[in-house]
């Protein structure tokens, strides 16, 4: 099929890669001209693991062109994606203007009919509005044609500015099909997902998507014990749109359930990991996302939450739950800092080497990392900060300056007074951390486990101050 993925973000460049990979014709459209070149250099702007092979094998094969025009990739496509960005404005609420320019320019390039797909994160209701700025943006379209044409028959420029062109308006149908991709396996979810959600109420708009996915949809394979197929669940624009926020919510309030037992956990002489792998097999409640640790970060959790409070309040309904699980999240990411206080009273002066920087393994993602919220506090109170991750230092580096970064573990724990595990990355459970002791001042050897990534007892065996999460 031939595909329109307007926005190389995230979502827009491992569904465009994807969507190629399954044999479609997909051109990715995006305003950034330096990005659009190194793009077609084979030049990837996010790490997402398997990603730059796709890229490169699809835009050699064809499959997959970049442009910064959308009229032409609207143009020659019949399915057009909406794939921008909708991130938090200061109050919560999510900002809409680069969702709002793109359908007003959908809709200024139409020249037939199209299946328009509203990929990224945004209210409910906003499939309508959508479809509403798309007539917009064809009516300025013609408003335009019909002055410059009367300008050029009267020799002069000008006209009648409420003038608009005549004959049938392009046909069009707007779809919800929210993404619901994890940062580090994307590929992996769009081929293999856990379902397919397209909203609509349009028969045909809906059989042009399942046409689209017949490849991942008709497929069987092996999903958790057993065979399995990916639901193509069909709904209304409104409840498409809900199913996203609601399951990032869900996700959020789990994770902050379980931070919430932690903190008991430490109080009662509990073992949170224990807990957790107890109440997970129940089938009703599953083991994912039962991981203690110092809170959630990322660009979907904080804003979606957010946003999801904001309609709430908007349609006359007080949140209490989904505020409570923010409230909880912004208190976990204190935690590690005031472990670091309890064990070195002030911090002025102290070293401290952090683990981890991006908000999650697998990616290079700093938004809302708690491991840059926890470095930005430590240089704050006068500490010296040092970290390491195995991704993400030159972006973090840009954004904290002061912030001295490390390509080798080893390097970063010499002469630190206290380690911080801020990000799970599965190599650090390789590391020889009799080696990391030995680096660091030996005034306190405090290792503060905020992932919970090691045994307790070994790193006590060790010679560690070891502190963790709810054990």
């Amino acid at each position: 099929m031939k595909v329109c993925v307007i926005g190389t973000g995230y979502v827009g460049l491992v569904s465009g890669a994807c969507l190629a990979e399954l044999g479609n014709d997909v051109v990715c459209v995006d305003n950034n001209d330096a990005k659009v070149a190194g793009l077609r250099q084979g030049i990837i702007p996010i790490y997402e693991p398997g990603l730059a092979e796709l890229v490169q094998k699809n835009t050699q094969r064809g499959r997959l062109a970049f442009t910064t025009s959308l009229a032409d990739g609207v143009g020659c496509s019949d399915i057009v994606f909406i794939t921008v960005g909708t991130p938090p404005q200061p109050n919560g609420e999510a900002d809409l203007s680069y969702v709002e320019a793109v359908a007003r320019g959908i809709g200024a390039s139409l020249n037939g009919y199209k299946v328009i797909v509203n990929k990224s994160t945004v209210p409910v209701g906003c499939g309508d509005w959508v479809a509403m700025l798309v007539r917009e943006g064809i009516q300025e379209a013609r408003t335009k044609q019909a002055i410059a044409l009367l300008a050029e028959e009267q020799g002069h420029e000008g006209g009648v500015a409420t003038m608009t062109g005549t004959g049938p308006l392009p046909d069009f149908d707007v779809v919800s099909c929210p993404e619901f991709l994890r940062e580090g396996s994307a590929i992996q979810d769009t081929f293999f997902g856990d379902r397919i959600v397209v909203g609509s109420n349009a028969e045909r708009a809906i059989e042009k998507m399942r046409e689209l996915y017949t490849p991942l949809i008709a497929q069987t394979f092996a999903g958790g014990k057993q065979a399995r197929k990916i639901p193509f669940i069909v709904t209304d624009l409104n409840s498409a749109e809900m199913i996203k926020y609601a399951a990032n919510c869900f996700l959020a309030t789990k994770i902050s359930f379980i931070n919430e037992v932690a903190n008991i956990c430490e109080r009662v002489g509990a073992d949170v990991e224990r807990v957790a792998e107890g109440i997970g097999f129940d089938h009703r409640i599953g083991h994912a996302f039962l991981r203690a640790g110092i809170g959630w970060g990322g660009s979907c959790f904080p804003k979606d939450v957010s946003a999801m409070t904001h309609i709430a309040r908007d349609y006359g309904y007080d949140s209490k739950l989904l505020k409570s699980v923010i409230e909880v999240n912004q208190a976990q990411r204190q935690i590690a800092l005031l472990k670091l206080q309890t064990h070195l009273k002030s911090l002025k002066g102290k070293t401290i080497g952090i683990l981890g920087l991006a908000f999650k393994p697998e990616t290079d993602d700093l938004r809302d990392a708690p491991a840059m919220t926890l470095a930005a506090q430590l240089l704050k109170l006068g500490a010296r900060v040092r970290a390491f991750d195995p991704i993400a230092e030159a972006h973090a580096k840009l954004e904290l300056p002061a912030l001295t970064t490390y390509d080798d573990p080893y390097a970063m724990a010499d002469d630190c007074d206290a380690i911080v595990v801020a990000t799970e990355w599965s190599q650090f459970k390789d590391l020889d951390m009799g080696r990391v002791r030995l680096a660091m001042r030996p005034s306190s050897f405090l290792l503060v486990d905020g992932r919970n990534v090691f045994e307790p007892a070994k790193m006590k065996a060790l010679g560690f101050t070891y502190v963790s999460i709810g054990r």
